[in-house]
């Protein structure tokens, strides 16, 4: 009984889809491009994600033994844009403040790239969908109000109810897609807004760190990447 009545509801779907005619397929085609960025999007910012605040503990603790080439490790192994970031600060972390703030600054900017990829595609399509459903709903009125003129009064209201399902199920379809699209792109824009302020966050304190470790530690210059130690002599 479940599967006969599963197959129904599938058998009407794709029924109300031909009755909404060819607009359908771009809506189709929007909504599925919309659902893979989507997931997409959310599984790469959930597996980029890292605890801040152990991180940058693990990485000042390291700095404090004189272990600049571990603390490089732990960011090498370390998934995300904010690693990256923290790694650059560390390659620069015998030049000035200024330098080391550049250096965090330029990794940060280059790092935004591909957290905000795609997320603009999904508002695109939120704005889009509505559009082609309005322009479904012109096209079934243009059909009916074509087959009115060429039958007048003996047009039979079966043909014209056609051009009808036709302009309802693609407004309805569109204005459906929009609603969601926006709602994802919201839900997007606050999860990439979160990961934006904690590479703010750890860049800051970073810096404070930084300067913590320089006060109290000293580091070999055999622990220095080959990089640092060149940019010294």
């Amino acid at each position: 009984m479940i599967v006969a009545s599963i197959d129904a509801i599938h058998i009407e779907l794709f029924d109300k889809f031909q009755q909404g005619g060819i607009i359908m397929w771009p809506i189709f085609l929007m909504s599925l491009a919309a659902l893979a960025i989507f997931v997409e999007r959310v599984l790469f910012l959930h597996r980029n994600q890292i605890r801040s605040r152990e991180f940058l503990s693990g990485i000042e603790n390291s700095l404090e033994k004189g272990r600049l080439i571990e603390a490089l490790t732990v960011c090498q192994e370390t998934p995300g844009p904010a690693a990256a970031m923290v790694k650059a600060g560390l390659m620069a972390f015998r030049k000035t403040d200024e330098e080391i703030r550049e250096s965090v600054r330029e990794a940060a900017i280059v790092e935004l790239g591909p957290i905000k990829r795609r997320v603009g595609a999904v508002s695109a399509i939120a704005q889009a969908a509505p559009i082609f459903g309005l322009l479904g709903t012109v096209i079934g009125l243009i059909d009916a109000f074509s087959q009115y003129e060429q039958q007048g009064v003996y047009l039979n209201a079966g043909f014209l109810s056609g051009s009808m399902w036709q302009a309802l199920i693609t407004t309805a379809t569109g204005l459906a897609l929009g609603a969601v699209c926006l709602l994802a792109h919201h839900f997007l824009v606050g999860r990439v807004r979160v990961a934006i302020h904690e590479m703010e966050w750890l860049g800051s304190e970073l810096l404070l760190a930084f300067a913590r470790v320089k006060s109290g530690a000293s580091i070999d210059q055999e622990e220095l990447p080959h990089e640092v130690v060149d940019s010294q002599s």
